[in-house]
């Protein structure tokens, strides 16, 4: 049976269905992230105690087990345990090497990400310290400036006061001259 097609309230609009309905891609960087699971897995007490246990237990089969069911021979040197842990060996070393490579990478940009924002921590602390001199030196002109205000008023007046001064001893000298003059 054919479905009908959505409304427009049903699906988004100006989106393909297909678009919205295929299966997630997988990630590329996967193999990375298992890299760095099995440095992380191997180096921890857990992984050591398997392993001392898992050779312990390949050593007690293969010298106290049953002759018929040993799988390696101890008169050889457990050859097949050596060859095993070579093999874990020769695999784990690289997987480790590429688990710190995408470490150092990533530290890399956390390194650089941190210096830019330092840079601008600085340039921001620079701009702020400014301003700051400059509200400074902005609040001393002004005080300065109120101060040299005051001062200039209180001269003013106190000229003023001389001048009225000078104007009453006129005054009064031209009366007495005036009236002498009478």
């Amino acid at each position: 049976m054919a479905r009908a097609p959505k409304s427009g309230f049903e699906a988004p609009r100006g989106r393909r269905a297909s678009v919205l309905t295929r299966t997630p891609q997988p990630s590329r960087d996967r193999f990375g992230r298992f890299t760095e699971w099995i440095a992380r897995a191997m180096g921890t007490p857990a992984f050591l105690l398997i392993l001392t246990l898992f050779c312990a237990a390949w050593i007690g089969w293969n010298t106290v087990g049953p002759e018929t069911l040993r799988f390696d021979d101890a008169a050889l040197g457990y050859t097949a345990l050596t060859l095993v842990l070579s093999l874990q060996a020769s695999y784990a070393a690289p997987l480790i090497l590429l688990a710190q490579n995408r470490q150092d990478d990533r530290d890399r940009v956390q390194i650089e990400q941190d210096r830019q924002r330092a840079e601008r921590n600085l340039a921001d602390t620079e701009y702020l310290a400014r301003e700051v001199v400059a509200l400074r030196m902005a609040l001393t002109d002004m005080q300065n400036e109120a101060i040299s205000r005051d001062v200039l008023r209180h001269e003013l007046k106190t000229l003023l006061e001389r001048l009225d001064e000078r104007d009453a001893e006129r005054d009064v000298e031209r009366r007495d001259d005036g009236s002498a003059a009478s």
